[in-house]
């Protein structure tokens, strides 16, 4: 996320840039370990607005369960498996997704158990940038319809969501894509993206 970063710092933005280790926490406990301490340090006395990938979309969303962000917050999530994950359905019981991914994986697929079943809508603008672009042909093959070779376009969407768009970018390296950066920017900025 650095270079993102970098352009919302050079945008005017106080950036607060967190990392999180998958393998060690369930989703609530990357929350309390992370998340909260991150949003915290903004203080309220301004928006807060949080730019997330893939499974920080879910984290900002559990945090958002019992939590607001100042008025005037948004919210973009790059390629967020809000719907669950279908490569987690297929892989959760793999050793090496297991060792990778830890508690929190077990949780992201698109069963009942998955948390995203248990998440309520959220109340703060939310724009979605989905990626159509795949470099993993064997996780494509699980996915419906278009997809960034770990989440599917369709998994992405958030019924609650102010704007939405698709982009000619992969999952793993959308935050480096210009006009994913960009879009992000606008939405920030504006509320909506550039269409």
């Amino acid at each position: 996320m650095a270079p993102l970063a970098s352009d919302l710092q050079r945008a005017g933005y106080r950036v607060c840039n967190v990392g999180y280790p998958t393998g060690r926490h369930d989703v609530e406990g990357l929350v309390e370990h992370y998340v909260r301490p991150a949003v915290a340090a903004c203080g309220t006395a301004r928006p807060v607005h949080v730019v997330t990938h893939s499974l920080g979309g879910i984290l900002i969303r559990q945090y958002l369960q019992h939590n607001g962000l100042p008025p005037g917050s948004r919210i973009v999530m790059l390629a967020p498996p809000n719907q669950g994950s279908e490569v987690a359905d297929h892989v959760r019981r793999w050793p090496p997704y297991r060792w990778l991914m830890g508690p929190v994986g077990q949780q992201l697929g698109t069963g009942p158990d998955g948390i995203v079943h248990r998440l309520r809508p959220i109340d703060v603008d939310v724009g979605v940038i989905a990626a159509r672009r795949s470099l993993q042909p064997w996780f494509s093959r699980l996915l419906p319809g278009e997809d960034d070779g770990a989440v599917s376009v369709a998994s992405t969407r958030l019924p609650e969501m102010r704007d939405f768009i698709v982009t000619d970018s992969t999952h793993s390296l959308m935050m480096f894509n210009a006009e994913v950066r960009r879009q992000v920017l606008q939405f920030l900025g504006n509320g909506h993206f550039l269409h």
